[in-house]
């Protein structure tokens, strides 16, 4: 076997109860006091590893943490990794689910998104730490608090990091089976309002502009900007209006996911959203929103790392696969710098943000040994 591998493999029991611990510890983007508590611990935990920590104070949303590991060989351009510290769910979810191991998979809370993946980071710390391979260039961690809602916060500073990286590796989750991925849809968000006038439906039907009846017409609009072979999806998700069935409603408003997967296809898109204009005489639009995460798009760049990992890999006896997604990440921001990016470097398992999430635990080991190939080799 491998010596790294070997080296997981041994580590796979402590790399379990990691997993474990994180899914029993909430952290919801909602809640900076379980955040920044989160941060603090990973902190110290990089930091037992000789990781150069910094909590960087976030008072809009959770603290963000950077880990910087180096040494004496380590030159030239910085390797990034990229995680987040928020899960979509609330606090008190570990309770009510906490983390169990059922027929080699671990079940719980984020697991999968994204647990698996910091804990992945754990393990390379600590193969570090253990001085058996040496880092020939600079490797900086960064878990990030806002991912889960759109990294408002914490854009600006994966992209100041990522400036001048050799390259970015996500640890989000993998394609089933372990795929990397190699291209991601840009994701956008948009929120388009009409204004009526209101009136009795019964008395003054005539007298009144329906939101409504203009909004039913946008969505149709809206409809036909979907175009599946270009992988570009337009879905009106949300719908809300009206005040009383009896009441001509003179507010309405619709919530708006839009994926691409181009640069190009999401500027088209914005500008047919922002260009929409009012159909019903009377009423009013207004359209606010705009891609929020750019695509990672499959290019020479993309390609050429995915190779050189792909080598990587198969020194460890693995056959590293490709793929793509319709979900964005934080690679989205540093691809569209023009920095490269390999994504989906987590652990293997299935259903993130959903009940039966979980990570198969023989992933584990792989992709830790993956994972600190590409940190001392790239």
């Amino acid at each position: 076997m491998n010596t790294l591998l070997s080296y997981f493999r041994d580590l796979e029991p402590q790399m379990v109860q990691w997993l474990m611990d994180l899914i029993n510890t909430d952290s919801p983007s909602d809640n900076k006091p379980a955040l920044d508590r989160l941060a603090r611990r990973m902190g110290d935990r990089f930091g037992s590893y000789g990781a150069a920590v910094e909590l960087v104070p976030n008072p809009e949303a959770g603290d963000h943490l950077l880990a910087r590991f180096s040494g004496p060989d380590a030159r030239g351009k910085p390797l990034l990794l990229l995680g987040h510290l928020d899960t979509v769910w609330g606090m008190g979810e570990a309770k009510r689910r906490p983390a169990r191991l059922e027929d080699g998979k671990i079940f719980g809370p984020a697991s999968f998104d994204m647990r698996g993946g910091t804990t992945l980071m754990l393990a390379l710390a600590h193969y570090l730490s253990s001085g058996r391979g040496k880092l020939k260039r600079p490797l900086t961690i960064l878990l990030d608090s806002d991912e889960e809602v759109g990294t408002r916060t914490a854009r600006s500073l994966i992209e100041k990091e990522a400036r001048g990286c050799r390259a970015v590796l996500v640890l989000e989750p993998c394609l089933p089976g372990g795929a990397v991925k190699t291209a991601r849809k840009g994701v956008g968000t948009f929120v388009i309002s009409a204004g009526g006038v209101a009136a009795h439906s019964g008395v003054d039907y005539q007298k009144g502009v329906s939101a409504i009846q203009e909004l039913a017409y946008q969505v149709l609009e809206l409809y036909r900007l979907n175009d599946l072979e270009l992988g570009t999806t337009v879905n009106p998700g949300v719908f809300r209006g009206g005040s009383r069935s009896n009441v001509i409603a003179d507010q309405a408003e619709l919530e708006v996911d839009v994926r691409v997967a181009t640069m190009a296809e999401g500027e088209r898109i914005t500008a047919c959203i922002h260009g929409l204009q009012p159909r019903v005489e009377g009423s009013r639009l207004t359209v606010t929103g705009n891609m929020n995460r750019p695509p990672l798009e499959r290019n020479g760049q993309m390609i050429q790392l995915y190779r050189e990992a792909r080598q990587l890999a198969a020194e460890l006896g693995i056959d590293l696969q490709e793929g793509s997604t319709g979900g964005g990440s934080d690679g989205c921001f540093t691809a569209a710098l023009g920095v490269p990016t390999l994504d989906g470097l987590g652990p293997d398992g299935a259903g993130p943000h959903a009940l039966h999430e979980h990570v198969l635990v023989e992933s584990l080991a792989p992709r830790a040994a993956l994972l600190t190939q590409l940190a001392l080799n790239l």
